[in-house]
């Protein structure tokens, strides 16, 4: 090629391989600084997109474990006050036993009225504790109505539901009224005789306590298996989470390790750049040399 003033063909190529390895540098060193070899829609179009729905969903998830973890909670202050409701059952079972023994012909003994009063003041504490087991004002030993709305958790990000109490479902306190009425707040009354006590499906007799007792712990049994479907759940979600993070780092995290070697390398590599760009740039100033 003539020599020239106008064109200088290897300033331009020592230049083009420059503006390469200064841009590969630059690549390079935000890998570096990121941690992530594709950390925007211009480093990989379609990886970015598919990260980037992988990311929401595992957003989705947190609200799926939160979701699970409210109910575990509903839960375990169900079973937290049912496990005093059945050791008051279980002292009423032993004061019904007693109170037969009391109950005279016509009436109730002085000491088995007594004894009655013992066994109504723990049929309050039972309701009471029953009322109280609320947690963000969900109760499930409340009733819900063949209209009403079932008790449920979501379990994932597909809207898929778990019921912890289905609608339609009687009060785990009406096996344990013994002819009297709850009101609201737990409260519970009674205005039978003493007669009414003694006879009939309301008696307080230790046949009447053992099946509300029965009854009683047929529910905390379904509470109990809940708790542990809830706790797989949470399991599940948990591990789907972490498989989530990985696929996504297997996409767009960088070789760390790779990175450095070749940010050294590019370095280098622009150093020898700039070297053979003033190289290339000094031969036209050769051409002076001709003139003088």
């Amino acid at each position: 090629m003539a020599n020239s003033i106008n064109t200088n063909r290897g300033a331009l190529v020592a230049l083009q391989t420059l503006n390469a390895t200064n841009k590969a540098l630059e690549t390079t060193q935000n890998r570096v600084n990121t941690g992530m070899k594709v950390s925007s829609a211009k480093d990989n179009g379609a990886i970015y997109a598919i990260a980037t729905a992988q990311r929401a969903e595992m957003g989705a998830q947190d609200a799926v474990k939160q979701s699970l973890q409210r109910g575990q909670s509903i839960i375990d202050v169900a079973l937290a006050a049912g496990e005093t409701v059945v050791d008051a059952l279980t002292e009423l079972k032993s004061l019904a036993v007693a109170i037969q023994d009391d109950a005279g012909t016509t009436d109730f003994t002085e000491n088995g009225k007594k004894l009655v009063n013992d066994f109504e003041s723990i049929v309050k504490e039972i309701h009471k504790a029953l009322d109280g087991a609320k947690f963000d004002g969900v109760n499930l030993f409340d009733a819900i109505t063949a209209g009403g709305t079932a008790i449920e958790v979501t379990t994932n990000t597909s809207g898929g539901k778990f019921s912890l109490k289905a609608a339609g479902t009687s009060s785990a306190g009406s096996s344990m009224t013994f002819g009297g009425n709850v009101a609201a707040g737990g409260v519970w009354t009674t205005s039978a005789g003493y007669a009414a006590k003694k006879t009939g499906a309301n008696a307080y007799t230790a046949a009447n306590v053992e099946t509300a007792l029965n009854a009683f712990t047929t529910v905390l049994a379904d509470l109990g298996t809940k708790s542990k479907s809830l706790d797989r759940q949470l399991s599940f979600v948990s591990k789907l989470q972490d498989s989530l993070e990985t696929g996504i780092g297997n996409l767009v995290d960088a070789d760390l390790a790779k990175e450095s070697a070749r940010l050294t390398a590019l370095q280098t590599k622009q150093q020898l750049g700039v070297q053979a760009l003033s190289i290339a740039n000094s031969s036209s100033s050769m051409l002076l040399g001709l003139f003088r």
